[in-house]
């Protein structure tokens, strides 16, 4: 082995061992969260990357993809697109007050036995009666609900839509998510299908992963009305991710796993 291989090796083993730890993550990104004046707009990136906010692996499906304005109203998004990426959408803010951009995704997973043979099946919820045959063996069912959320507002903030809807794993903000500062205090509590989600893990990280060798994440845990509370580090882009496991699936004999994760933008004083 030459000396110039060896040292090749070597940068490569500890770029390994200095690399941050790797998990693709859902997210949408705003270009901004804060703006006034009338007609404003925003473009929305979406995408599953391991490092944030950077497109790397994979657009985000946009088939959940919903947006309500401060009168509780459904906003279309408009020049939807998808690229090898990301997908993009614009967002017109033609009323006052903060919108809520969200996709959220439903499905079913279940493993079987069929005739000695392993079968899997994908898909919704009202379809399983009928996906899974009666003389199957071995089933096993998982139903998972994921909620994916930034908020934008335009001029004064409004709390109509933080409201939650009751179902799935929902953020309740305490503090104004468009109201975030570097080194104040934000509280926010999650709910579990309108019930406070007590216990649950919340991990925050920065974004610009990219461009550190740290992932710089901060992991609090909700108490037991599912409150929870972060001392913002710097200005930036926030990504908050939390995710509980229950049977409580409306499906008999199903697991359900529920997800929670928003883009949050933190301003510098």
């Amino acid at each position: 082995m030459t000396k110039h291989l060896k040292l090749a090796l070597l940068a490569a083993s500890v770029a390994l061992l200095a690399a941050p730890a790797q998990a693709h993550r859902t997210w949408l990104l705003p270009s901004a969260t804060v703006l006034s004046g009338n007609d404003a707009w925003v473009t929305v990136d979406a995408a599953v990357s391991n490092d944030l906010f950077y497109f790397e692996h994979h657009p985000l499906q946009l088939d959940g993809l919903s947006i309500v304005g401060p009168d509780g109203k459904t906003v279309a998004p408009e020049n939807t697109s998808k690229g090898r990426y990301r997908s993009t959408f614009d967002v017109k803010l033609a009323e006052p007050g903060t919108y809520k951009v969200m996709v959220i995704n439903d499905g079913v997973f279940a493993s079987y036995k069929l005739d000695g043979q392993n079968k899997r099946w994908r898909g919704k919820a009202d379809q399983i009666a009928t996906a899974i045959p009666a003389n199957a063996t071995d089933v096993k069912i998982s139903e998972s609900r994921g909620r994916i959320e930034s908020f934008v507002t335009s001029g004064k903030p409004s709390t109509d839509t933080l409201k939650p809807t009751g179902t799935g794993l929902e953020l309740v903000p305490v503090t104004h998510p468009n109201n975030l500062v570097a080194g104040e205090k934000a509280t926010f509590r999650l709910v579990l299908d309108g019930q406070p989600a007590a216990g649950v893990a919340v991990e925050i990280i920065p974004g610009g992963i990219r461009y550190r060798d740290k992932l710089n994440d901060t992991k609090v845990t909700t108490d037991e009305s599912g409150t929870f509370s972060v001392t913002w580090p710097g200005p930036g882009y926030y990504w908050m991710n939390a995710s509980v496991r229950d049977d409580k699936s409306t499906i008999k004999n199903a697991q359900r796993r529920s997800s929670y994760t928003a883009t949050v933008e933190v301003l510098p004083q």
